[in-house]
């Protein structure tokens, strides 16, 4: 299995999800199972599959977070000498000016310009310096990105 690595960011936006999924929305679903069996509405129903297929996700996800956070390196801290993860980068391309950051896989975000480091821009900028070039192949043809700052 592939090292996971977290930013400090992302380490406390993943365990405000399982604060919130272990005290807000796991007690919620156990007790809706509970008054729908109070009231007997808990048999082969679409209403029971649905609970308990909430309950199932609710469990899983609880399951993968914990896990997650326990084997993730965080890196807290990366030097702007060099793409790393945690950094941010702003590169010049025949597209124009862009600004990504590099995470870990298990934050991206491409709205808010998060990449991850295993993908394929990530990967190529990773360890880089500011005046470096890197090219990736897409399905359009090769691109070229040249590194302008790193903070």
């Amino acid at each position: 299995m592939a090292k996971k690595f977290l930013t400090e960011e992302g380490r406390t936006r993943l365990m405000a999800e399982l604060d919130d999924l272990k005290t807000v929305q796991r007690p919620g679903i156990i007790k809706r199972i509970h008054e729908a069996k109070e009231f007997g509405e808990l048999n082969e129903g679409n209403e029971s599959d649905e609970v308990r297929n909430e309950q199932a996700f609710i469990e899983g996800r609880i399951m993968m977070l914990e896990r997650l956070l326990k084997d993730a390196e965080v890196i807290s801290t990366h030097s702007s000498d060099s793409v790393g993860i945690g950094s941010t980068v702003r590169l010049k391309s025949a597209s124009g000016e862009n600004e990504y950051t590099i995470v870990g896989t298990d934050e991206i975000d491409l709205l808010d310009g998060k990449i991850s480091n295993e993908s394929p821009l990530g990967e190529a900028l990773v360890g880089r310096k500011i005046g470096e070039s890197v090219t990736i192949q897409t399905p359009r043809g090769s691109n070229s990105h040249e590194i302008l700052e790193i903070s």
